[in-house]
């Protein structure tokens, strides 16, 4: 791999940290929990499914749950545009998932991802808008992802294959003051096989609140992808969560 690619890549990684504050909500290491899976339909349509839980401690405190799904259409090599949908749920704290509820929300997106290479380095471009409708008030909200994945004992992602993973993405509204929340993930993962890919990493999800400048928290995240592609159309799936 090329120097100059190589410094891209830890800029892209290490500007993020830059906006992280130093105030924590909560000090105690989290947890995400995810499980997503890839259905190929057609050379042209995918279904995308993912269920996801969130706790405030790695075993106990379980706030928070999500289930998703969304159709995509494959614009060309590099491109695809999806529709979704979700229901998400965030429970009152201490506790697994206890009531009274705070947040109930269903939510609509659409989005578009453009992906390219840089040498070995796969990179996704993720734009996302979302209509939102917590506790039955409506919200807009954009989101931007970028997504660089680096295959390490091969030179694509493919079946035994380990790579490393990053994203950072920024979220905003169009009511001020615009800028939301910064989410920062660092991990690696294991293609098993053309179904199952694991991968784990850290997560840190900073929200930003006027009053008080907001506050951040570290999670563990762990995911479970499965791919079912039974004709095998794509040449390389590119292992990542819809979330």
């Amino acid at each position: 791999m090329k120097p100059n690619c190589i410094k891209a890549i830890i800029f892209m990684m290490a500007f993020p940290l830059l906006s992280v504050s130093v105030q924590a909500q909560n000090n105690e290491l989290g947890s995400w929990d995810i499980a997503n899976l890839s259905l190929t339909l057609s050379k042209k349509f995918t279904l995308w499914l993912e269920a996801q839980t969130r706790s405030q401690k790695l075993t106990t405190d379980f706030f928070y749950h999500e289930f998703k799904g969304g159709i995509q259409y494959k614009l060309g090599d590099k491109a695809t545009v999806m529709l979704g949908t979700g229901d998400y749920k965030t429970y009152s704290f201490p506790g697994n998932f206890k009531t009274p509820m705070a947040v109930k929300e269903w939510r609509v997106w659409q989005q578009l991802v453009i992906s390219n290479n840089i040498s070995r380095v796969k990179l996704e471009h993720r734009y996302r808008i979302e209509q939102r409708w917590l506790n039955g008030e409506f919200a807009n909200r954009f989101r931007y992802r970028l997504n660089p994945i680096l295959p390490l004992n091969h030179s694509s992602i493919k079946p035994k294959t380990v790579y490393l993973t990053a994203f950072d993405e920024l979220f905003f509204t169009n009511l001020a003051p615009y800028f939301m929340r910064n989410r920062l993930f660092l991990g690696a993962g294991y293609q098993f096989s053309k179904v199952v890919t694991a991968q784990a990493g850290w997560i840190r999800q900073f929200d930003y609140r006027k009053a008080d400048d907001g506050s951040g928290k570290n999670f563990i995240q762990t995911s479970l992808l499965f791919t079912l592609d039974k004709k095998l159309l794509e040449k390389e799936h590119f292992p990542n969560t819809m979330d």
